[in-house]
């Protein structure tokens, strides 16, 4: 039976007197994958911020994994969810082995130091990155992969705990075409299995939404325009508000695709 994972009631941050997002509320159950959309700065980095646990709102109230944030130990929470961003990556010293990336996964660290890790943990890490397509990459320098491949190893490190939770923060940005397709697929597929966690995906292209996702949420100036199933949320009617310019979708096989009317 699917459980709420994420319950936010009218979540405000505020910055200088100006609000990043404004009166959010917003719940995720543990079957349902969500993408969130909007332009930039409609808030939505923020917003998975507050979803990992990373920070608190201003306003409101936000429970994660069923712990208000305020009265929960963050850091006893954090290790429950998976999260791939841009800016994790750059935390993740260019010399590591692709191994020792996903590996550090399990203490919450970035970089290898004097950590003992368990066969189990060696072999979870393996299988991950057979998973995610990295199989023969383990011995691999972080550094020296690919945009796509550090994509890819970023994911392979998120889910390496098996979360809760999952929080993947534009994981399709940068890619060229055929990189993008390859990790949209592999996303889909994992998106599909009924023995994921949750997932929410921030992106800013219809076009990397994968297949499997059952939601979407649209911010646009710190509001939510719209937040629902797929179908219903997700129209040109909702784009066009959102990104203030008259948009046009098209829906095939389960991928869409977008452009100015």
């Amino acid at each position: 039976m699917a459980s709420t994972v994420l319950q936010f009631h009218d979540v405000s941050v505020i910055r200088d007197g100006n609000p990043i997002l404004d009166s959010v509320t917003w719940s995720v159950d543990s079957d349902q994958r969500w993408v969130i959309l909007g332009p930039n700065g409609a808030g939505k980095t923020t917003l998975l911020q507050i979803a990992a646990a990373a920070m608190h709102p201003s306003k409101g109230t936000a429970d994660v994994l069923q712990e208000a944030l305020g009265k929960v130990d963050v850091f006893e929470l954090r290790p429950m969810i998976g999260f791939a961003s841009t800016a994790m990556a750059r935390k993740i010293p260019k010399n590591e082995t692709v191994l020792d990336v996903v590996l550090t996964a399990a203490y919450s660290v970035t970089g290898r130091w004097n950590e003992e890790y368990e066969e189990i943990d060696l072999r979870r890490a393996q299988r991950v990155l057979t998973e995610w397509g990295l199989e023969g990459f383990a011995e691999r320098r972080f550094g020296s992969l690919s945009d796509g491949e550090q994509k890819r190893v970023q994911i392979a490190r998120s889910v390496m705990t098996d979360p809760e939770l999952l929080l993947l923060d534009e994981p399709a940005a940068s890619l060229d075409l055929g990189a993008r397709e390859e990790l949209v697929g592999l996303l889909g597929g994992y998106a599909s299995s009924p023995s994921s966690p949750a997932i929410v995906m921030v992106t800013h292209h219809v076009e990397e939404i994968p297949q499997g996702f059952t939601h979407a949420l649209l911010l646009s100036g710190g509001k939510v325009v719209t937040a629902g199933p797929l179908t219903e949320a997700l129209t040109s009617e909702s784009l066009s508000d959102t990104f203030g310019l008259s948009i046009d979708l098209s829906e095939a096989d389960g991928r869409f695709a977008a452009r100015a009317a």
